[in-house]
């Protein structure tokens, strides 16, 4: 006697259900911004590095959450243009942590089915880093179940400078530049625009990250440092999504204009 087959996600959809999440609910892209690893760090007398190596758990806690919840796409904002100007030290021992973690994980993300993804000025980055980038942007053999976007020497303003740069030296007459086409000029332009944006460590504002994409998603602000950030606050961020009442002016989300 043969057994009914299951469809391989109804375990994950039970799962989430038990947790209090709507798995038809369920954002598509998540951004993330990973703030608090220097308050962390101070508060155990120690370097702001440390705060910033205990982070990487919280990367993969994370990157295990949006797994698990069906989410498609995850970016993290991991390095700013503006985190140049701190101390040449612990931009240093950022960009050494970076090629070591991208190192250590890639094999491991590759087996989940995550695709390791970049956005932002990447050429401004040291050499190390743009070859360890490279070498692991072919991603999975198989299916692709989460793409890990890493928003590296990225701001908002930078992209839209390029983006209008790029249009003005494809020559678009004003007239021609609609919502949709500044999408495809961004950084992001085969990418949905993120549903749920979270930051962490208590701040209320978004740093110049997405200032664009971020038009329509909903925010989800938590006092946790993104040292101790886990799953289940991850899981606290999608619930909170799922009880918002998401209205968008009576516009169409700007992907699709």
């Amino acid at each position: 006697m043969t057994t009914p087959s299951t469809h391989p996600h109804e375990a994950r959809d039970r799962a989430l259900r038990a947790a209090g999440i709507d798995p038809q609910r369920v954002p598509e892209h998540v951004a993330v911004i990973m703030d608090g690893n220097g308050r962390w760090a101070k508060r155990r007398g120690e370097e702001r590095v440390f705060g910033h190596a205990h982070g990487v758990e919280s990367v993969r806690a994370t990157v295990e959450a949006a797994l698990e919840s069906g989410v498609r796409y995850l970016t993290l904002y991991a390095f700013s243009t503006e985190n140049w100007n701190r101390p040449k030290e612990e931009v240093d021992a950022l960009m050494d942590l970076l090629v070591k973690t991208l190192v250590q994980e890639a094999m491991e993300l590759a087996s989940k089915g995550v695709r390791l993804r970049a956005i932002g000025d990447v050429g401004s980055l040291p050499d190390a880093c743009q070859a360890q980038l490279e070498e692991v942007k072919e991603g999975p053999e198989g299916e692709v179940h989460l793409d890990l976007v890493l928003a590296l020497s990225y701001s908002a303003k930078w992209e839209m400078v390029e983006a209008i740069r790029a249009m003005m030296g494809d020559g678009l007459a004003p007239e021609d530049i609609l919502p949709s086409t500044i999408d495809k000029y961004l950084q992001t332009a085969d990418l949905p625009d993120p549903e749920l944006m979270i930051r962490t460590s208590g701040e209320h504002r978004i740093s110049n990250f997405m200032l664009w994409q971020l038009a329509y998603a909903e925010f989800h602000f938590t006092s946790v440092l993104w040292p101790d950030f886990r799953k289940e606050n991850f899981f606290d961020a999608i619930r909170d999504f799922q009880h918002r009442e998401r209205r968008f002016g009576g516009l169409p989300n700007a992907k699709s204009s």
